[in-house]
């Protein structure tokens, strides 16, 4: 028997020691794939050659999202998705900053005749960025070259950078899919009470609705008014815009939602019909057809048997000279601010901060501007980068406020020690309050039986998460986000020379679109990245001037990783989602988001200052 034993476990001994050996080897083969790849990668990026494009139109086929300061490397993930055959054009990121220049860049090159916008794949930005692209194609427009728009159908995103074109072309079998705007925010008061989680809220500001997912499952009467309120006005922000470009009212644009039923009876529910009758399209024709047209306008190239075109991919404009001139610098503030360094997506506090002391500490830069995109975050994380800010400003060196889409709550935070704000008619901003949340299980973990129990020196010493929280612990916090409230509206007050009284009545953690912001004397001027730079150079008088863009190139070993993570996020959620139904994927996804977002806010004293709906309009 001992025998038969032996032979047994030698059997499953040596299956064991050849499956590890096979699993090291395809490891290994991987690994060393993934080292080729990214060297070859690398060397790519160090090397591209600068492409001369014929005469031709320059083709803006963006695909996936537009944003201010990509979290990878652009090039990266499309090279990636050409080597390893993954599809995740509508994963990408583009940087709005690169695709303003190089509009701008083929506006002034003749050998680009003009301009034809290739939507299918845009998934969108938010309006302050729609507006600054709409800005760019309108110069394009107005230097006498053409904007032509082809697509099967237009979402509003699409829609809105469509409508700065001479002619629009849609598919017979497309639509325009105009619906307006509107916020959806997951609620789980009731998920928490059955799970049995205690959560302990501490808040300041009647407006300040971050917490509302987890005390209630709906919305409160004063968030549902507040955000109707700048919902409303970024709609009319569109449509005025939209309308204005296609020479029609917004009445005409979008007759609302019975209006557009009986249009779209009357079009006997042709949708691409409806949008031709009602102007909103120039042209119904076919891929082939519109395809045919620009062969028409701009000829046709032998080699790619298609219309003369390069797109916007590879074009690479000329690099301007380096001159020597006095410095602007331009550092990012994109996304929400945590505690410690930053990772893609997110503004770290010491690594914004290293940023602003470095500009601080050269003497060839003479101004910042800090582009603000952030819903928020941490309040000790917006303290460290305001504080170096201050710094900067007391050494002589003027600050400006950019904001995008979103400059709220610990974005604005920020935003204070700026001599200058500038924020789009769009962006959305204020958003003064603070909150913090402990969530406790002891409720859940009794259920199932787990008890906790133990001595302590101190209430104060006694808190887990596995206990109620003291009720000294709790009064201290409420009295620490109530001071952390009276410093924010201190720090707003004493920026925009008003008292901290006068402050309050626009703070609660209200919402204002950018026009609203600038008549509660929140922000100084309406107006874009441009009059930003422009303002900063006057400040710091300045004849002549060159950007300094505070973006970290990446190394091998990022690049590297960047490309592994975007393979992975590629083909992984894709396969996922195709298992689940639409909304089961929709809800999983919000969920996803928010959680995300919690477990990387890593405030020290658990107070935030974040709007988490601003973020969330579609």
């Amino acid at each position: 028997m001992r025998i038969l034993w032996r032979i047994i476990a030698g059997f499953f001994k040596w299956t064991w020691r050849l499956l590890n050996f096979v699993r090291e080897f395809i490891l290994n083969l991987f690994l060393i794939l993934i080292i080729l790849l990214g060297v070859g990668i690398y060397f790519a990026v160090q090397s591209k050659p600068v492409e001369t494009p014929a005469k031709g139109a320059l083709l803006v086929d963006l695909s996936g999202s537009v944003v201010d300061k990509p979290a990878v490397n652009n090039k990266v993930r499309q090279w990636g998705r050409e080597l390893l055959g993954s599809s995740s054009h509508r994963l990408q990121e583009n940087s709005l900053f690169d695709l303003v220049d190089t509009l701008r860049a083929a506006k002034d090159d003749k050998n680009i005749t003009g301009l034809v916008l290739s939507l299918n794949d845009f998934t969108g930005t938010d309006q302050a960025s729609l507006q600054y692209i709409g800005k760019a194609l309108r110069e394009f427009r107005d230097a006498g070259k053409p904007i032509y728009a082809i697509g099967d159908s237009f979402n509003q995103p699409q829609y809105y950078l469509a409508s700065y074109a001479n002619k629009i072309y849609l598919s017979p079998q497309g639509s325009v899919d105009l619906h307006g705007f509107a916020t959806n925010t997951l609620y789980y008061k009731s998920l928490l009470d059955k799970l049995k989680v205690t959560t302990n809220i501490f808040r300041v500001g009647t407006y300040k609705s971050a917490v509302e997912p987890m005390i209630r499952d709906d919305m409160s009467p004063a968030a549902r008014d507040a955000d109707s309120r700048w919902v409303g006005a970024l709609w009319n922000n569109y449509l005025n815009t939209v309308s204005a470009n296609r020479q029609l009212t917004p009445e005409q644009l979008f007759p609302g939602a019975a209006g557009m039923l009986a249009g779209l009876q009357q079009a006997g529910g042709d949708t691409a019909q409806y949008a031709l009758k009602n102007k909103l399209v120039d042209v119904l024709a076919s891929r082939v057809a519109a395809d045919d047209e620009m062969v028409k306008v701009f000829g046709w190239d032998k080699q790619k048997k298609d219309f003369n075109s390069i797109s916007i991919g590879d074009y690479t404009p000329k690099p301007k000279p380096d001159n020597n001139d006095a410095q602007i610098a331009v550092i990012f503030a994109n996304g929400a601010i945590v505690d410690g360094e930053g990772q893609p997506g997110d503004v770290g506090g010491d690594t914004a901060a290293d940023q602003i002391r470095d500009a601080r500490l050269d003497p060839k830069v003479k101004a910042i501007v800090l582009r603000v995109n952030s819903p928020g975050g941490s309040v000790s994380a917006s303290e460290v980068i305001r504080a170096e800010l201050a710094a900067t400003k007391a050494a002589g060196k003027p600050i400006v406020v950019s904001m995008g889409g979103m400059a709220a709550s610990g974005g604005y935070w920020i935003s204070t020690p700026a001599n200058y704000i500038i924020a789009s008619p769009s962006t959305l901003t204020g958003s003064i309050g603070i909150f913090g949340v402990i969530n406790t299980y002891q409720d859940t973990l009794g259920q199932f039986g787990v008890h906790t129990d133990g001595v302590a020196t101190s209430p104060l010493a006694d808190i887990a998460v596995t206990k109620a929280l003291p009720t000294e612990f709790s009064q201290m916090m409420q009295m620490n986000i109530e001071n952390g409230y009276r410093t924010f509206l201190g720090l707003v007050a004493t920026s925009r020379n008003k008292t901290p009284e006068q402050i309050d009545q626009i703070a609660q953690g209200h919402v204002w679109i950018g026009s609203d912001a600038k008549n509660n004397g929140l922000v100084d001027q309406l107006g874009d990245f441009d009059d930003a730079v422009k303002k900063a150079a006057e400040l710091a008088k300045l004849p002549k001037w060159q950007l300094n863009w505070f973006v970290d190139q990446p190394s091998l070993t990022d690049m590297l990783f960047s490309q592994m993570n975007a393979s992975v996020h590629a083909m992984l959620p894709a396969v996922a989602q195709a298992y689940l139904p639409a909304p089961v994927a929709d809800v999983a996804s919000k969920l996803r988001s928010q959680a995300d977002l919690f477990n990387n806010l890593n405030d020290p004293q658990n107070r935030y200052a974040i709007c988490l709906t601003c973020g969330e309009v579609k």
